[in-house]
Formats: C-alpha cells, structure tokens, sequence
C-alpha cells in the first residue's frame, strides 16, 4: 500500500501542486480536492486499460471519427484540461 500511496502523492504534486502557488491550507485542500475528483473520475490508468477508476462498470466510450466533436473541460483554471466526445 506504500507504493500507491507514494506513487499518488507523487501524481499529485508533479500534475497539481507544483505548479500552483499554495496560498493556505484551505486553498490547498481545494486544489487537492480537485485533484481527486479529476484522478478517479477522468484521468486514464494503464492498470484499468484507460479507464478512470469510478468508470469501470461504465461501457467503453465510442471510437473518435473524422468528425467527432469535443468538449474541452477545464479544472484548475485551465492547469488540467479534460476531453469528452459530444454526441
């Protein structure tokens, strides 16, 4: 359990918080708390073949065409970007 720990703390810091100047524990707990929500709700895991952890029972999304549309979602005032397709 050490190493996932160490190695989610370490996503942490290189995806969030060394890129954001930390203003206090509150704004640290925000920040770290966006984190969270976009690791297991959006972010691909090798482990999971691409899948977000809270997407597992969820089906494959559709393979991208030549004309699929995206939606760009930004979280962190634009520091992580998520991708969705648009039907």
């Amino acid at each position: 359990m050490n190493a996932i720990a160490e190695r989610w703390i370490g996503s942490c810091r290189r995806e969030a918080t060394d890129r954001i100047l930390i203003t206090g524990e509150r704004h640290l707990r925000l920040v770290v708390s966006e984190y969270t929500d976009h690791y297991n709700q959006h972010r691909p895991h090798r482990s999971l073949g691409q899948r977000a952890p809270d997407l597992l029972s969820e089906p494959e999304p559709p393979t991208a065409t030549d004309n699929t549309r995206v939606l760009r979602l930004d979280r962190l005032d634009g520091l992580i970007h998520e991708y969705t397709q648009v039907a």
